[in-house]
């Protein structure tokens, strides 16, 4: 009987030795998985940072572009308004292709507001603001010039532009900023963990 319980108590420690040794193997199993699958969402997690930080790069330049390319047709019509020295008649195909350019712009702007964030989006929309009201400046400028009365409309014009490269200047350090932010590892996601 003794040879019996022995071999039952033998028989019960290699079943629970096996049944231990199972469970810790699953366990350590469970922790490999859960360490490969932090790995992979951080690797999604860098390689969504990237893609959002190259969706954001061109926003910012395309922005930019169509911002630079509207405001020198506008510096230049000012500019050679301003180096008359008679009434220019008023071009206005002129200032509807400026205008369409502010628009093209602006719209290029709104891309911005969408990428964000918050402080891009501001900054965006400031710098459209200065942009159109620098090209109504000139607009009137210009319908001034065709009126022969210029009085203190130059200085009006030289005010919005200046508050516009002020604005440009701003909307480039907040963007700088924004892209060196989403470069950094774990700004912008949220913790999926």
């Amino acid at each position: 009987m003794t040879a019996i319980a022995v071999s039952v108590v033998g028989v019960l420690g290699t079943v629970m030795g096996a049944a231990l040794t199972a469970f810790i193997a699953a366990r350590a199993e469970q922790r490999r998985e859960k360490t490969q699958d932090r790995v992979q969402l951080d690797e999604l997690r860098v390689e969504h940072q990237r893609w959002r930080r190259e969706c954001r790069q061109v926003a910012y330049l395309t922005f930019l572009e169509a911002l630079g390319i509207a405001d020198r047709d506008n510096q230049a019509l000012f500019r050679e308004l301003q180096a008359r020295h008679s009434p220019v008649p008023l071009d206005e195909a002129r200032i509807a292709a400026i205008r369409l350019k502010f628009k093209e712009a602006e719209s290029a702007g709104l891309l911005v507001i969408l990428e964000g964030p918050d402080p891009v989006a501001e900054a965006a929309q400031n710098l459209v603001d200065q942009l159109s009201s620098l090209v109504q400046d000139v607009r009137e400028y210009a319908e001034a010039a065709a009126a022969d009365c210029l009085a203190g409309r130059g200085d009006t014009v030289h005010a919005a532009g200046m508050e516009f490269v002020a604005a440009h200047k701003s909307f480039l350090g907040i963007a700088r900023n924004a892209l060196d932010e989403v470069a950094k590892d774990g700004q912008g996601l949220p913790d999926a963990r």
